[in-house]
């Protein structure tokens, strides 16, 4: 089965130019995310401290990703500097709260995009992070696309996204890929420092839900559609239920979900006793068998 991405068919229409020039306003005024700062990113920073340029961390054929994403020759991930969320625990802060990596213009983000279809032969382009780089990265897609670029893109964030954001990019986007992080307000706002992670959240997987429906394979790879993931974090199994509860409620009955045990304190988390330690076998067990119960998909 050969699948054409949806941007394919926005570039020959001529939409997809458009979306880019929608964006390029946000840079002037940014409002990409529900923080809404409204800053000059040529002159300010908001809250994620992202300028008008992407930050790359670093680049390649990542194979610790999902089975469906990684095929033979790994997801093609562009790791992104800085974010909107601040996480405690994150375990890449150094790129999160620091913003490492190397000032890229949108002609240099084309041409990493470019390389990981053509030199690594990956299996889609996985942008990490990518919110606050939207501009910049469908500025890039617009050139790439017109060299050839035709591998699926994911969009691999963390779950506060903004509704306009990801209504310009419909069509876009091949495969969202979020977290949903917590179920409760009060876990948003303790651990990443924003008060309505939930709800935004919430409307956000429902409007990515309805650009590409559950997760699509062909021949073991993901094509389009919905992957969400879970990290279950110490002393949350009740938070866990209330997200898988409405995975289960409100998404489509086929999206995948990757339920993660892999959490150990890290970044700031000693700070916070009630997750300075490690997820407990028996904990992630129960999460794993109420998931089960309500009969989801999962990676």
């Amino acid at each position: 089965m050969d699948v054409q991405p949806s941007y394919i068919k926005l570039l020959k229409e001529g939409t997809l130019l458009t979306k880019v020039e929608e964006t390029q306003e946000h840079l002037a005024y940014c409002r990409l995310c529900p923080h809404e700062c409204g800053v000059n990113r040529r002159e300010n920073k908001g809250f994620c401290q992202a300028g008008d340029k992407a930050i790359v961390a670093s680049f390649g054929p990542h194979l610790g990703e999902e089975d469906v994403l990684v095929g033979r020759n790994g997801s093609g991930t562009i790791f992104f500097g800085h974010c909107n969320l601040r996480c405690v625990f994150c375990q890449n802060f150094d790129l999160s709260f620091g913003g490492e990596g190397r000032l890229v213009s949108n002609k240099e983000l084309a041409d990493v995009m470019l390389a990981l279809q053509n030199y690594y032969n990956c299996q889609n382009i996985n942008l990490v992070t990518p919110t606050h780089f939207v501009p910049n990265i469908l500025a890039a897609l617009y050139s790439a696309a017109q060299q050839g670029l035709h591998l699926p893109i994911v969009y691999n964030c963390g779950g506060y996204e903004k509704l306009e954001t990801l209504k310009l990019l419909h069509g876009v986007i091949d495969i969202y890929m979020p977290d949903f992080k917590y179920g409760e307000a009060e876990r948003g706002q303790r651990y990443s420092q924003v008060v309505d992670y939930p709800s935004r959240a919430k409307l956000a997987l429902k409007e990515m839900d309805r650009q590409v429906g559950g997760l699509k394979v062909d021949r073991g790879i993901a094509y389009r559609g919905l992957l969400i993931r879970h990290l279950v974090l110490p002393g949350g199994l009740e938070d866990t239920k209330e997200v898988l509860d409405f995975i289960k409620r409100q998404l489509s009955p086929d999206c995948l979900v990757n339920l993660m045990s892999q959490y150990y304190p890290s970044h700031q988390a000693s700070k916070y006793p009630e997750i300075n330690e490690r997820v407990s076998a028996h904990e992630y067990g129960e999460a794993l068998s109420y998931a089960r119960e309500l009969g989801l998909r999962l990676a």
